[in-house]
């Protein structure tokens, strides 16, 4: 699982071409054969969950007293944890195959008939980091939409990846498809995720899935093409009609469920016009579990708030900290939102329907929520099974990356003998 001795371009060359290879076989593949395989690599992680634990237990030694425990409990897998992995490829074996789909039909008036059918990607390298559950994840999304993937997970993980997916490769195996459709990168050098962004001779897609250093690092050196995941600085807007006692539970909620999910609630705008109010009803409510940092008029409010600074506006905490700003209007609110946000997940507390729905149309988020927790930007919560990521881009896909979003499309012509004049 980590040699070191491997050469990272050899490596990955080698890793690309059996995936090549695998893809082929997946985009021929019935959904009762992948979703057999989805099932039996269900089976796999329960039958194997000591040894993943066990696994899982030996990473998070590896990093304790070294990381937040933001960061451990991403990392930590438990016997509940395994289950829900167990549960999600399950899950995703009942979803409809997106493969095959017809996404159009049109006639022309030569008499040709086209169709726009959905087809798998083809090979796809994920590269994530301290979350060992994006391996099973992004594996039986992959698997379902046919396309073959290369996992490169952080080094903090690397004992739990290697029984992830080796429960993956069991399922693939029992199911009579190549176990090359699912492969991990051999080694934690950085080299080989530099050979991996340059390998566009094998891959055809590249999603970073972690922090803000290796997304950029990613959109930076790949020479494939990415689907990209950049932080999540989430926003929740609390309006002048807010009911106060529903927007403390959903904020209660959204920051503090679970810290270290990209849904994290991180930044919140309050009109001044309901501050007076809300801003100490809030601190007495959460103050004692997590640290407020307020501009000065927020601080003003309620002696449990602390002056935030200029970098708190823009800062993905990942940690029991929640920025509070107050503004003037929805207008100042938005603008609040556009300009510090990093177009991930926002939310607006009204309870004026059409000021709602004005935050809703200007925020150019990939998630705009009303009257909701920000952790409901999950893509097992949208009904997609789990996700890939939430990707924050304009291109391709946007928001959680599901089936669907896995899948590319090309162009079926019939015809009965048409020449072109």
């Amino acid at each position: 699982m980590n040699d070191q001795t491997l050469d990272p371009a050899i490596h990955i060359r080698q890793l690309g071409t059996r995936a090549r290879t695998a893809a082929r076989a997946l985009m021929a593949a019935s959904t009762d054969t992948k979703n057999l395989a989805l099932r039996e690599a269900a089976k796999a992680l329960r039958e194997g969950t000591r040894a993943i634990v066990e696994a899982n237990a030996a990473d998070v030694a590896s990093v304790e007293g070294l990381k937040p425990a933001s960061f451990i409990d991403r990392l930590l897998l438990d016997e509940a944890r395994v289950e829900a992995m167990a549960t999600a490829l399950e899950e995703i074996a009942e979803l409809p195959d997106p493969v095959g789909r017809v996404l159009a039909t049109f006639e022309r008036p030569n008499g040709l008939t086209i169709e726009r059918v959905a087809v798998p990607i083809g090979v796809i390298g994920m590269i994530y980091e301290s979350r060992p559950n994006v391996g099973a994840d992004a594996s039986a999304l992959c698997l379902k939409s046919g396309n073959a993937v290369i996992l490169r997970g952080g080094s903090e993980s690397r004992y739990s990846t290697r029984e992830i997916v080796a429960c993956m490769r069991t399922g693939l195996k029992e199911a009579g498809l190549p176990e090359d459709a699912v492969q991990t990168v051999q080694t934690t050098s950085r080299d080989a995720v530099a050979a991996l962004l340059k390998a566009d001779e094998y891959i055809d897609l590249v999603i970073p899935r972690g922090g803000r250093g290796l997304v950029e690092l990613v959109r930076d050196q790949a020479s494939v093409p990415t689907l990209l995941h950049l932080d999540g600085n989430c926003h929740a807007y609390v309006h002048a009609s807010a009911d106060i006692a529903k927007a403390i539970e959903v904020i209660r909620n959204a920051k503090l469920r679970r810290l270290g999910v990209c849904g994290a609630l991180e930044s919140l705008v309050v009109d001044r016009a309901i501050a007076p109010d809300f801003v100490p009803a809030l601190a007495e409510a959460i103050a004692a579990d997590c640290e407020l940092r307020g501009d000065a008029e927020a601080c003003a409010l309620d002696v449990r708030l602390v002056p935030a600074s200029e970098a708190d506006w823009e800062t993905e905490y990942l940690e029991a900290i929640l920025s509070v700003k107050l503004v003037e209007g929805i207008d100042q609110a938005i603008d609040w939102v556009e300009t510090h946000g990093s177009h991930h997940t926002e939310t607006i507390l009204a309870e004026d329907a059409e000021a709602a729905r004005r935050f809703m149309t200007a925020v150019d988020s990939a998630i705009v929520m009303h009257n909701a927790s920000t952790q409901f930007a999950d893509g097992g919560e949208f009904g997609m099974g789990a996700e890939i990521g939430i990707a924050t881009g304009k291109m391709h896909a946007r928001g959680p990356v599901g089936l669907e979003q896995l899948c590319s499309f090309k162009y079926l012509v019939h015809g009965s003998g048409q020449t072109r004049p």
